[in-house]
């Protein structure tokens, strides 16, 4: 589906950071799916994720093909070919259906460690129900991270998205907190958005020093990835119970 987006125009499934800034290495832990060949612009990444243990590298179920077994996952923050690749197993949340983006979860297991990357932070059950109630979620800033496409252009009346499989960031806003979804949204010329390629790829609760994974990324509200990016949240039950397979949980 993320891959399509080099051709498709309709908004769907989550995506590359807008408006945002090289990341380098100040989120060595999220990484990118590595396709097998080069896409037709010479790039290669096509989905973002994040380490959250050692062995786990967490994604989104809509970025694997079916019956896919494995995948190939660079950190780093330039991909280019040549560079250390780590293939894993591939397990997809068996409750997602294409139809719905429910249950949007997959993780990569790899047989031994990363070695050098800190994982990231995963909140505990029911961390943003408590800020909400706090009323802290609506001031707070979010750091999504991802590899995908920048700012799209228009040309002929089509959209053309631009890759460079380079790990980016940006900041953005709080909008709303439903029972399985963080809504993101545009708010300011501060803010930046997630876009085609940043799919599975993680959104930091505070600044761009933040490690603290709350959400990610699965579906924007429009094909020029500015507007609300709709986040599957991880602090709830039916998250915990797919993660919780793999790792221990805070």
């Amino acid at each position: 589906m993320i891959v399509a987006a080099f051709l498709m125009g309709a908004a769907t499934p989550a995506t590359a950071i807008t408006n945002g800034s090289a990341d380098g290495n100040a989120h060595p832990e999220v990484g990118a799916l590595v396709a097998e060949k080069a896409h037709p612009d010479g790039t290669w990444t096509y989905c973002t994720g994040t380490l959250v243990s050692p062995t786990v590298f967490l994604t989104a179920a809509h970025c694997g093909k079916p019956k896919q077994k494995t995948a190939q996952v660079t950190f780093a923050a330039q991909y280019e070919p040549g560079a250390t690749l780590y293939t894993g197993r591939y397990v997809p949340d068996p409750r997602f259906r294409e139809e719905s983006e429910f249950h949007d979860m997959a993780v990569v297991m790899f047989s031994k460690p990363i070695p050098g990357i800190k994982p990231a932070q995963l909140p505990e059950l029911g961390m943003l129900d408590r800020l909400k109630a706090d009323n802290e979620l609506k001031t707070a800033r979010f750091t999504p991270v991802g590899y995908g496409s920048l700012a799209p252009t228009k040309k002929a009346r089509e959209r053309q998205f631009h890759y460079t499989d380079q790990r980016n960031k940006a900041s953005i806003s709080f909008k709303a907190l439903s029972r399985r979804w963080l809504d993101l949204s545009v708010k300011s010329a501060q803010d930046g958005s997630t876009c085609f390629g940043d799919s599975g790829g993680p959104n930091f609760l505070g600044g761009p020093d933040s490690h603290l994974l709350v959400a990610t990324s699965i579906s924007g509200a429009d094909d020029d990835c500015k507007g609300t990016n709709y986040d599957y949240r991880l602090d709830t039950t039916t998250a915990r119970r797919f993660l919780g397979k793999f790792l221990t949980l805070p």
